[in-house]
């Protein structure tokens, strides 16, 4: 289970949260806005399988179209509220990607990817995770889909629409913002 410790006192420096994260490589570290430290362990087996593949796929689309770059669930990126999340899966358009020094590109870059992706593991929360998709959104996501393997479910997210819910769905398409991607969830579930 995901722990979360009150660091709003503290006011970590993006140096710090970044030192924090390298010296503790085993965990995934998120900041919240409000100043939450979100510590969740590594992945189990069957999470961590269905992550490589939704990255897999996502990455091999992305080398065949040539617009934007893939990242896995070990990259952080500072959005515009100052929270400092990883997605599980996450694309960028290159023209943002490339508009970004080479310091912030290395560091946890200060934008929020176009489109994201989370999946449920059986410890997290749905409505936190819910709640971490309506934060992309608000932040500059243009698409964002949120995966319960357990329930076979999809959420699909996009700024100005309600939340989309697909059930046992055979495929799920990456619309106007992946446009050619379609992701069978048979290769997830």
């Amino acid at each position: 289970m995901p722990i979360a410790l009150d660091m709003h006192s503290v006011h970590l420096t993006d140096a710090q949260f970044y030192q924090i994260c390298a010296d503790n490589k085993d965990l995934r570290l998120e900041l919240t806005a409000q100043g939450e430290l979100i510590i969740m362990p590594p992945t189990g087996s069957l999470t961590g399988w269905r992550n490589a593949r939704i990255n897999y796929y996502l990455t091999a689309w992305a080398e065949r179209d040539g617009t934007g770059l893939t990242f896995d669930s070990s990259t952080g990126f500072t959005l515009p509220n100052g929270a400092k999340r990883s997605p599980d899966a996450a694309w960028i358009k290159r023209e943002r990607w490339e508009s970004l020094s080479e310091k912030e590109q290395e560091g946890f870059a200060p934008l929020c990817p176009d489109f994201v992706a989370e999946l449920r593991s059986p410890d997290d929360s749905l409505s936190t995770l819910q709640d971490k998709m309506v934060e992309y959104i608000e932040n500059g996501a243009r698409l964002g889909w949120l995966f319960d393997p357990k329930a076979r479910r999809v959420y699909v997210y996009r700024p100005e629409s309600a939340v989309e819910l697909l059930d046992n769905p055979e495929t799920i398409a990456g619309e106007s913002v992946l446009p050619g991607f379609t992701l069978r969830l048979k290769d997830i579930w």
